[in-house]
């Protein structure tokens, strides 16, 4: 939102929200009736084709973005090192509202002038007549229109909605007020309605042109360098006619200079070039990635977690991951993913930030949950595993932290099949264990005297309940083998306070510590206003509302770790799972040892927790009831 608001700040359609898109069904189902019952010969294709074609400018700016967001997490040629807040994602999600726009005038343009109706695919003369308008009166009436938006009153009421993203991604382009968006279509409706008038239009020269306004707009609001610097030394004139996002990222940073749309040659003209764009511009094509310090590995989840990656949909990512209705209407995508990752075997940078002095990156292995319960494909799994701990060990990474299903006493004994093998890695290998069940045993209120152990018994939970029975917490199982299975992790002298109790007994216990496996009827027993609090790293499925059922172990991150502007998995904005956070940990406090392995560690456990609120990471709030 603008600094003072002005008039037509908000679309016409703000107040439909998702339900915006209704405004052009009336045309769309006209359209495509006329295409399905009209003479072959009498069809308007151009018609025909506005709402195929409004489809088409949605991926293809998705593609921008999701291109712009891997190369930036990877550092190579990364223009502004800053990073992007949940503010600057909530404030574009509307990216789609400008090819609304376009699609509800392509579409009364047609209706109501004759020359629209019926245009061939191709001609020349209006190709070229619509090229050279663009670059006579468009360009020169932009940069004009451009500084006059820079002018405090106008800045103050429009333009500055767009300039509060300092660190630009392509759909920063076409976040404007609505009144903006009017006086942008004025100009570039130039090139389409001369050659209109002139009857030299063609659905070449009116989709070539929206794309080529698209193109350019995308390309110079990535925060990567990517025109090469050959193709100005092979055509110097070039600089004056194609400019870079290196050149419009400064006109972010700077304000007062660059204001060109797409030529540069204005700037050149009326002296407003920044004197840094040639130097920026080349400083950024040379920057090699970031030295990483931490990685952590994680995965895929269910097939539909493929949306919810920062690359993927991004203000999708920035809210807690749940199975949305749009999802049915992407099952092909989802489907064609799927089948990829089956064959592509590569892991890939999913996301990048800072913390201190520490450069930390998500490693994601293409893989999804069901995969890694296949008993054929743990072999493939732990290839690519260990593949990771040892590209992360040649790039001089200090700590790899195993997220998700990467660790596991099945798979890999938590990580410590890859240390036997590779004992001279000098990248620590972290599970993060001992930050998990410091966070459940720190989500227990001290007043609490008893609480229930069931499901899956992990690493977790056996230090979990090893610890509690030590700090004198009655820990209760629901089964007799899980009993005299955690008996063998509490030291002799608490054995006591581990006991085994039928469901009449379990009215007293409003605590239960939950893992994977946990079934319907052990939620059942529990009594009414329980707490539920996940060890395991997935969550326990909802069934009762007369419960309350916290998050899988995580923390609230300090206000200075950067560029967090995606929840990981399902947990809520500005959250980060305990695992993740043990990496970081580790690195900071300079920790030599692995943490990975089947051994328990309860006596640490304060160690870790201290660390971890002394660098301001803080426990979540329980959930409201």
């Amino acid at each position: 939102m603008a600094t003072k608001p002005g008039v037509l700040t908000d679309w016409p359609w703000t107040p439909l929200g998702s339900f915006k898109y209704i405004v052009v069904a009336p045309w769309v189902v006209h359209s495509t009736y006329r295409f399905v019952t009209d003479d072959p010969e009498k069809r308007d294709i151009g018609y025909s084709l506005v709402f195929p074609f409004l489809l088409f400018r949605i991926l293809h700016n998705q593609v921008w973005i999701s291109l712009s967001r891997y190369y930036t997490s990877k550092g190579k040629r990364r223009i502004v090192d800053k990073g992007i807040d949940f503010n600057q994602v909530d404030r574009e999600t509307n990216w789609d509202d400008q090819i609304l726009f376009n699609g509800v005038l392509f579409y009364t343009g047609i209706c109501l002038l004759p020359e629209a109706k019926q245009l061939p695919w191709w001609r020349t003369d209006g190709v070229l007549m619509a090229a050279l308008l663009h670059a006579g009166p468009v360009e020169f009436l932009y940069y004009w229109l451009h500084k006059a938006l820079h002018h405090h009153y106008l800045y103050s009421r429009y333009h500055s909605h767009h300039h509060s993203s300092i660190v630009t991604e392509p759909i920063t382009s076409v976040i404007h007020p609505f009144a903006e968006h009017i006086a942008y279509f004025m100009l570039f409706a130039i090139p389409l309605l001369t050659t209109l008038l002139t009857k030299t239009a063609s659905i070449a020269s009116f989709a070539g042109y929206v794309i080529y306004i698209d193109v350019m707009n995308n390309m110079g609001h990535c925060n990567f360098e990517l025109i090469p610097k050959r193709l100005f030394h092979l055509f110097p004139p070039l600089k004056f006619l194609c400019y870079t996002p290196s050149f419009h990222s400064l006109h972010h940073t700077q304000f007062r200079t660059n204001y060109s749309l797409f030529m540069p040659l204005y700037d050149y003209i009326y002296g407003t070039m920044d004197e840094t764009t040639d130097t920026l511009y080349e400083k950024s094509l040379e920057r090699g990635e970031d030295k990483v310090d931490v990685v952590h590995l994680t995965h895929l989840t269910t097939p539909e977690s493929i949306y919810h990656l920062r690359i993927g949909l991004a203000s999708f990512a920035s809210y807690p991951f749940s199975y949305r209705w749009f999802m049915r209407l992407l099952w092909p995508f989802t489907s064609l993913s799927m089948i990829f990752t089956l064959f592509y075997a590569r892991l890939f940078v999913a996301e990048r930030n800072s913390f201190k002095k520490l450069n930390l990156q998500s490693w994601m292995i293409p893989r999804y949950n069901l995969q890694y319960l296949l008993k054929w494909r743990k072999d493939a799994i732990n290839t690519m595993i260990e593949k990771a701990i040892l590209e992360a060990d040649k790039k001089g990474v200090k700590v790899l932290s195993l997220g998700l299903m990467n660790q596991g006493e099945e798979l890999n004994r938590n990580g410590e099949v890859y240390i036997y093998k590779h004992p001279d890695v000098k990248v620590r290998v972290v599970d993060g264990s001992r930050l998990a069940a410091a966070v459940v045993i720190n989500s227990v209120s001290k007043a609490t005297k008893n609480v229930v152990i069931t499901g899956h018994l992990t690493k977790v939970a056996y230090t979990i309940a090893s610890a509690l029975c030590q700090r004198g917490v009655q820990v209760s199982t629901l089964r007799l083998d899980e009993c005299e299975k955690l008996r063998s992790c509490v030291p002799l002298e608490y054995r006591d306070h581990l006991v085994y109790q039928t469901s009449e007994a379990l009215s007293s216990n409003k605590v239960w510590l939950v893992g994977e496996g946990t079934t319907r009827e052990e939620q059942e027993k529990a009594t009414k206003g329980t707490l539920f609090i996940p060890f395991s790293q997935f969550p326990l499925k909802q069934l009762r509302k007369d419960c309350i059922y916290h998050t899988t172990p995580a923390l609230i991150v300090p206000k200075s770790l950067a560029n967090i502007h995606s929840c990981e998995n399902w947990l809520p904005r500005k959250a980060m799972s305990a695992t993740r956070v043990a990496g970081i940990l580790h690195a900071l406090e300079g920790w030599e040892m692995h943490e990975c392995g089947t051994s328990l560690l309860p006596s640490d456990l304060d160690q870790v927790w201290e660390a971890c609120l002394s660098h301001g990471f803080q426990p979540l709030l329980l959930p409201h009831h």
